[in-house]
């Protein structure tokens, strides 16, 4: 047996959450969250995180609920537990079978002022927020929802050695933006249950660059934590660019080339050959509909001669083309309406199901 990701959320820093999300703190309050397991296991922990935190993160007491059980969660043996600023923590065990597709229902209570949170800013998942110690209740009755989740890197599964993982890596298009909340039809939820053995993680972080740091560190920062990290990982998925191309028009940054994107995509081929995976890269999807603060006729130039490259090269393993598939046949640098979820440059859940159905499943041989 083998400890490997069940599931994995990537995570901002205070000072993105005050830039691209409400401000958050937490002081004498519990935080509910839901987890949905990509893969599953004999047993599972709970990766908790104050990576971004400025000070100690005191959490008082934790439970899981699975599967009509609600357990104490602990970390070395104890339930109060310290996470210094800049580091974080991992469960002890939880000795209870879970399969592809649980919802864990992970309970902290916080009893100090925390500062600003360590966070994940667009999860399509709420998190519930309550005054006070309410582990162990069945129900927080009057809790305030937000689209969030705090303090949590991730679950770890105890599964056999044979196990694949491919890990999802990118942007809003895995994370889900624009599917609906709390459904779990997020393009890589649609994957994994087309999926017959092994399962995919999902490290998407909504508005993440490949070249540029801004809504967390670029994907060629982040690349050893957020993917390399991961044992029993055989493949990775990558969808970068749309940020790359929109974010400087509304940041009044530079524009980013496309030789420099072209540049980036074969160091992140590169570093994922180093290390022995298989690596599948989607085309840039369309975002003509996003609007002038955010697409450009120069960027969609751009984004049409790298994924003329994607298309045609061989530095991947594999190509999946998500612009072809979800695109508006009659304005290709539009999504197709049926697809679109509203705000021109993210999917809702049939455009997050056809990008799914882009995927070559032979290509992941999972």
């Amino acid at each position: 047996m083998i400890w490997t990701a069940g599931f994995r959320t990537g995570v901002l820093s205070p000072y993105e959450q005050l830039q691209f999300s409400e401000p958050r703190g937490f002081a004498d309050q519990t935080v509910r969250q839901v987890l949905h397991l990509a893969g599953g296991g004999e047993a599972f922990r709970v990766r908790l995180t104050n990576r971004y935190g400025r000070t100690p993160l005191t959490m008082a007491a934790a439970t899981v609920a699975v599967g009509g059980q609600r357990v104490a969660l602990t970390v070395d043996g104890v339930e109060r537990h310290v996470i210094p600023a800049g580091e974080e923590a991992v469960s002890d065990p939880v000795d209870i079978p879970v399969a592809a597709g649980t919802d864990l229902v992970l309970s902290l209570y916080l009893p100090e002022p925390t500062g600003l949170a360590t966070h994940s800013h667009k999860p399509a998942e709420v998190a519930r927020i309550a005054r006070g110690n309410h582990v162990t209740s069945p129900v927080m009755m009057g809790a305030e929802q937000v689209e969030a989740r705090f303090y949590l890197a991730g679950v770890d599964v105890l599964a056999p050695r044979d196990t694949a993982v491919a890990v999802a890596f990118g942007d809003s298009w895995f994370e889900g933006v624009g599917t609906t909340t709390s459904a779990n039809r997020r393009s890589v939820d649609v994957l994994n249950r087309r999926l017959k053995r092994g399962w995919v993680v999902n490290q998407g972080i909504a508005g993440n660059r490949l070249l540029r740091d801004g809504v967390g560190e670029h994907g060629l920062a982040r690349f050893d934590r957020d993917v390399l990290s991961i044992p029993a990982l055989t493949h990775v998925l990558v969808h970068f660019g749309i940020n790359d191309l929109g974010l400087p028009v509304m940041l009044g940054e530079p524009a980013v080339t496309a030789d420099a994107l072209v540049e980036g995509f074969r160091a992140l081929a590169d570093r994922a050959h180093d290390a022995g995976l298989r690596i599948v890269a989607a085309t840039i999807g369309p975002f003509a509909g996003a609007g002038p603060e955010i697409s450009t006729p120069a960027g969609l130039a751009t984004r049409r001669e790298v994924n003329d490259w994607i298309r045609t090269t061989d530095v991947f393993d594999a190509v999946f083309d998500v612009a072809s598939a979800v695109a508006d046949p009659h304005a290709p640098d539009h999504i197709h309406p049926a697809l679109d979820s509203g705000d021109g440059m993210h999917l809702n859940d049939r455009g997050a199901e056809a990008m799914a159905d882009a995927v070559n499943l032979d290509a992941l041989a999972l």
